[in-house]
């Protein structure tokens, strides 16, 4: 079966699209798909639908303020979007200008601090490698003068709720410039609740980046080539996987960045590798899955990779009736929209 991208598209009034997070972190809709079912339910009943001995997987990487606003030596305005901070005084970013900038150019960013761009980086060259033009720190910089990166769908800029709700409530480890939208349902008490019955928790750290936003560009998916991301496993998230595959439980992927991730580290025996690697696993219907049984995950853009990566792991048309589903009984969308628990078909 060749599958193209207009395979997964689907049809998305506007106005689900969610814009602003539902008033708190559990108030949003879950659907639980099983195989060919869909069951509307509320995510603050996600715990009557899990076990103890089950292990939730979260990704702990917290969004810098990687969107800067700036102009080059020209006067030409720019917008910079940060992808990934290499060290202290280097970065790759996406930049957003009349005219992209030539090697050697310089820009002034948050009228505070000067970067030189030095080339073009990524695998097809899209996006721009940045080298500060003064001693100093990209992440502190980014820090002081760096705006939150909302994803493109949210049209109003970043506030100060956005701050708060942007980000996990277990959000650690620097360097997203994306969230890993999934997690951002959870609170402190439901995390509590689902420790006391027994469902343990374990964590990894997936930065995610600007890419993830990026359309392909290809018409046959096989042709398109993933973004690289980085990501770490520690030895007690290996250790608790283990455990619970020997006790018959289950692994869930709180999030398509912590599944990938996991995916990336695992063997074909379900064992997870410890340490930190670089991923840009493409996962496509046909993929099969290692190490992950259940994902809860949000709704994704049409034609999008992780619109994939849900098929393969629910099935190509058990998604697309739940998407129909979700549209019809006006779910909400995207990174502050409603989520999903997928049961893995196979």
């Amino acid at each position: 079966m060749s599958l193209t991208v207009d395979d997964f598209d689907f049809p998305l009034p506007p106005e689900l699209i969610a814009q602003h997070p539902a008033a708190t972190r559990t108030g949003s809709r879950l659907l639980h798909v099983c195989g060919q079912q869909a069951f509307d339910r509320q995510f603050e009943n996600l715990p009557e639908l899990l076990k103890a001995g089950d292990l939730l997987v979260f990704n702990d990487t917290r969004v810098i303020k990687a969107r800067f606003f700036g102009c080059k030596e020209t006067g030409g305005l720019v917008e910079v979007m940060l992808e990934r901070i290499v060290d202290a005084t280097h970065a790759i970013c996406q930049i957003r200008a009349s005219k992209a900038p030539k090697p050697g150019s310089r820009m002034l960013l948050g009228d505070a601090f000067e970067v030189c761009m030095t080339g073009r980086a990524g695998t097809d060259g899209d996006f721009f490698a940045l080298e500060l033009v003064e001693p100093g720190d990209f992440w502190e910089l980014a820090e002081q003068h760096g705006k939150l990166p909302l994803p493109p769908y949210i049209e109003h800029p970043a506030e100060g709720a956005d701050e708060t709700r942007y980000q996990t409530v277990y959000a650690r480890e620097p360097g997203a410039v994306a969230a890993p939208t999934a997690g951002l349902h959870f609170d402190e008490a439901m995390l509590e609740t689902l420790r006391a019955q027994g469902v343990n928790t374990a964590f990894l750290t997936l930065h995610v980046g600007a890419g993830t936003y990026r359309p392909m560009r290809v018409e046959k998916i096989a042709d398109h080539r993933m973004h690289s991301e980085r990501f770490e496993i520690p030895q007690a998230t290996a250790d608790a996987i283990a455990a619970t595959r020997a006790a018959g439980g289950r692994v869930i992927a709180v999030g398509t960045t912590s599944l990938r991730a996991l995916e990336s580290a695992g063997n074909d025996a379900g064992t997870v590798h410890v340490g930190g690697a670089e991923t840009s696993i493409f996962i496509t219907p046909g993929y099969r899955f290692k190490v992950v049984d259940r994902l809860i995950t949000n709704f994704h853009l049409p034609k999008s990779t992780l619109l994939m990566l849900v098929s393969a792991f629910a099935g190509y048309d058990n998604i697309r009736a739940a998407y129909a589903h979700a549209v019809a009984e006006r779910y909400r969308f995207f990174s502050y929209g409603d989520a999903m628990l997928l049961e893995r078909i196979g």
